[in-house]
């Protein structure tokens, strides 16, 4: 069996009490852009809130980077109870709630997948220059913190004892297919990433222009910015899923970042117009997870 992610960031379950980070931990960002995380051990707290036939869903509670973040934990009842499933980390799109993605994990949830839905900081919504400041004054901006959250959403999955620790992924529509790009390039143990409706900024092309020559500038926009974690993600599967009609991220731009990437790679288009996730991309879905979980049936 591969190290699983939990062997660096070690999700305790707290029945009644939560609190905060046990270890301070460190985050830093290399010449390249690269954002880093250390180890640290947040905690968890499970709330069960409905027992049905073919699932259980419970409330989920975990501390990361000084905050408390709330999700939806959604599992698969199998035929087997020593049966483990695969499970996905699911971002919602700026302004979505977790509840907001729940359409989304009932569909994962009939397919056989796990779940774990968050309210993202700000409801996904970015303060780019606000987080630009922050860093340039050396502390940690909220986007970072952001795919932390991810993060430590993927090590809560890992230790629920239904799920396979090995087979996880990031999935995330418009700005959360944005921070699952970044965190399933720095949590190796993903087995791969499936972005909706997204696009990266392209600051490599802004800095090749002139337009931001600053060095530390040119750190931080690169570390926010999908398309400077594309490779990192190579031998694993990459999927994107766009609709040609996207009303807030053009096609053009998610084929743009499409082409930057290295590896085993997928890029499938519905014609319905709107943003985000819709049921006719779920046949697509459904064959992707399948390459990369095989072994559900």
């Amino acid at each position: 069996m591969k190290r699983s992610f939990a062997t660096w960031i070690t999700v305790m379950a707290i029945a009644v009490v939560l609190t905060g980070c046990i270890t301070d931990q460190e985050w830093s960002v290399n010449d390249d852009g690269f954002l880093k995380y250390q180890e640290c051990e947040p905690v968890f707290r499970l709330t069960l809130l409905e027992t049905a036939d073919n699932y259980t869903l419970y409330g989920v509670n975990f501390t990361s980077r000084g905050a408390n973040i709330e999700g939806l934990l959604r599992v698969p009842h199998t035929e087997h109870t020593e049966d483990r499933v695969p499970g996905i980390v699911l971002l919602p799109g700026a302004t979505v709630t977790k509840e907001g993605e729940q359409g989304l994990a009932k569909y994962l949830c009939g397919l056989g997948y796990a779940s774990i839905a968050i309210d993202q900081r700000n409801l996904g919504g970015i303060d780019m220059e606000g987080d630009l400041g922050v860093f340039l004054r050396d502390e940690e901006p909220t986007q970072h913190k952001m795919v932390h959250d991810a993060l430590c959403a993927a090590g809560v999955l890992r230790e629920q004892p239904a799920i396979d620790p090995d087979r996880t992924l990031y999935l995330g529509e418009s700005n959360g297919g944005r921070f699952a790009i970044i965190a399933s390039a720095i949590d190796r143990d993903a087995c791969g990433v499936i972005a909706i409706s997204t696009c990266g900024y392209g600051i490599d092309a802004a800095v090749a222009s002139g337009q931001i020559r600053d060095s530390d500038m040119v750190r931080f926009y690169r570390s926010i910015d999908p398309d400077t974690y594309l490779n990192e993600i190579s031998p694993r599967k990459f999927v994107m899923i766009h609709s040609l009609n996207d009303t807030i991220v053009p096609y053009d731009s998610a084929q743009q970042t499409y082409m930057k990437i290295a590896g085993p790679k997928s890029l499938h288009t519905v014609r319905k117009e709107g943003h985000g996730y819709c049921t006719e991309m779920d046949p697509f879905l459904k064959r992707e997870l399948a390459e990369i979980f095989p072994q559900v049936s």
